[in-house]
């Protein structure tokens, strides 16, 4: 049994074009990256070897991802649950493999680790499993995150002048029109016919799937003009690439 090891929290934006110069550099310092593998054909996961070949060319050490209840119906306590749940899992696995390997591992995180990303939690969680056999230290970089990457891409400020951004899930939507914010990011989306647009027929949406991928594709206009478009162009990133990331930032016309 080892008795310390290192984890190092990368963001890599979207792909090796973003990944920065420090994030470039930690991932030359790591023995292995760590990687949740969810199907045998998962694009992610070559897209995450393609990051590791570009930067030092580490070992890869895929695990297969624990099930997740994703049911449509679940309640918000019974999705925060699950998703614990989740969490719980893929914290045994990956104490399971530090505790035999040692040394410094790595753990890229699309995006940026601070925004709507659990890796943070996930190793805090395998720490307290760890502990007191092994001592467990960890830090993060920064990577571009989707938002980012939305106003980039539509070539637009987030909020307005001295105004403020909110920041949630597509689930809660609704939740955060009802308590009357209307300069809204929307992160971890379902499909559209999923989403409850209910009384945002006016608003302005501008939209972005697997930004920075070959896949990605844009679409903004007013909601009701437009929600097609986004079912369409949703579909289309999904099929090029073989998975779908989208985020929205919506807006009430003032």
């Amino acid at each position: 049994m080892v008795a310390a090891v290192k984890v190092r929290i990368l963001g890599v934006g979207m792909g090796p074009q973003h990944v920065t110069p420090e994030v470039a550099g930690a991932l030359r310092t790591v023995d292995y990256v760590l990687a949740a593998e969810k199907a045998d054909d998962d694009r992610l996961l070559a897209l995450r070897r393609a990051i590791v070949r570009a930067h030092g060319g580490a070992e890869l050490v895929a695990l297969p991802d624990p099930p997740r209840d994703r049911s449509e119906r679940l309640s918000a306590g019974g999705y925060e649950s699950a998703v614990s749940d989740w969490h719980d899992a893929r914290a045994a696995q990956y104490a399971g493999v530090l505790k035999e390997r040692g040394g410094t591992a790595a753990f890229l995180v699309w995006g940026d680790p601070s925004l709507y990303d659990s890796t943070i939690r996930v190793v805090e969680k395998v720490r307290a499993l760890l502990e007191p056999h092994v001592a467990l230290d960890f830090d993060v970089l920064p990577g571009i995150s989707a938002p980012q990457l939305l106003a980039a891409r539509h070539r637009i400020v987030l909020h307005e002048v001295g105004k403020p951004v909110h920041v949630t899930t597509g689930r809660r939507l609704q939740e955060a029109v009802a308590a009357g914010m209307d300069n809204i990011v929307a992160m971890l989306n379902p499909p559209p016919e999923r989403l409850d647009f209910t009384g945002l027929d006016d608003w302005t949406i501008w939209w972005g799937a697997n930004l920075g991928a070959p896949g990605e594709r844009l679409v903004t206009g007013r909601l009701r003009d437009v929600l097609p478009a986004v079912a369409d162009a949703r579909a289309a990133a999904d099929a090029y690439d073989g998975w779908v990331m989208d985020v929205f930032l919506i807006r009430r016309d003032r």
